[in-house]
């Protein structure tokens, strides 16, 4: 949060470590080392206006920066909600400020609570797991049966370095749960769909 509240809101280049599949990660931009980098909030926006989901859910608000990217796509879709949890509760106390502070508050439902305990009802169209890396098959796996087939869902910090959500990934395609696609950006980030029987 220190580092967020330096920048204050100021572009920078991403300074990750480069990766073999991203060998110039100062080519993309970041807010702070923990929100997307720029380039993918604006993808996540976009995703939003061209899949029209009437569900997202988020894992992970950090200070609500995503959160708040893809509310804008959802105002531009008029209609739809995302439901988004943080753990941390000094972070969440400072992401529900900025949200309240938003005209995109009334299309989120920010909650201080754990991802693997929340409780969501209906169909979730989009999934986007950035919540702490140790944890974020567990929370495919608990989500998944409420994916919509048609669905996506996003996995960020999926670079070969550490390789934690990379490799997490990967095993849930190997159990022919998802298919997926690496995306090579600085921190990396998984695009999959479930997998039903038909398309196995």
């Amino acid at each position: 949060m220190l580092q967020a509240e330096r920048a204050a809101g100021e572009l920078l280049p991403e300074y990750h470590r480069a990766t073999p599949e991203c060998p110039e990660p100062r080519r993309w931009r970041m807010y702070d080392s923990m929100t997307a980098e720029f380039e993918v909030l604006e993808f996540l926006r976009t995703l939003v206006t061209t899949l029209k989901p009437r569900l997202i859910v988020e894992t992970g608000a950090f200070l609500g920066v995503s959160t708040l990217w893809m509310a804008e796509g959802l105002r531009r879709n008029g209609e739809g909600r995302i439901l988004s949890c943080e753990f941390d509760p000094v972070v969440y106390a400072k992401a529900q400020e900025k949200i309240s502070a938003s005209e995109l508050r009334d299309w989120i439902d920010l909650r201080n609570a754990s991802s693997l305990a929340m409780q969501v009802e209906g169909t979730i169209d989009l999934l986007f797991s950035d919540s702490d890396l140790d944890i974020r098959e567990q929370e495919v796996r608990r989500f998944l049966p409420q994916m919509n087939p048609h669905g996506l869902i996003l996995m960020h910090d999926a670079s070969s370095h550490p390789g934690t959500v990379r490799d997490a990934a990967k095993r849930l395609e190997a159990e022919g749960l998802i298919s997926l696609v690496l995306l090579p950006t600085p921190r990396g980030l998984v695009i999959a769909q479930k997998r039903t029987a038909k398309s196995a």
